[in-house]
């Protein structure tokens, strides 16, 4: 019954510093970027997009295509960013513990 009450504390340590890990993530910004820098898009670790900053020069009625898919660039640079930081994150709290694959904590 020791090694049970353990185990249970354990996971509450684990749970808490996972609920950290989450409120880190939350208040935490990354920067994707597209076209050498010329769109910018800033998240939060939750990948809730907090900022969008275009340079003038692609401003053209005529390249709307372009600036579009430079966004949609951006936004995806920042989500692989963001996945890398949660990663780099989660492997701190669990202390290298192999969590099976596709478990996406914490959320």
């Amino acid at each position: 019954m020791r090694n049970l009450g353990n185990m249970m504390k354990q996971a509450q340590q684990m749970q808490q510093r996972l609920a950290d890990m989450q409120e880190t993530l939350g208040q935490t910004e990354i920067e994707g970027q597209a076209g050498g820098g010329m769109v910018k898009v800033v998240v939060t670790g939750k990948s809730e997009v907090r900022k969008v900053s275009i340079d003038k020069a692609l401003i053209d009625p005529n390249e709307a295509e372009v600036l579009e898919d430079l966004i949609v660039a951006a936004c995806n640079d920042a989500r692989q960013k963001v996945e890398a930081k949660t990663a780099e994150m989660m492997q701190q709290v669990t202390g290298g513990m192999n969590l099976p694959g596709g478990l996406k904590l914490p959320f």
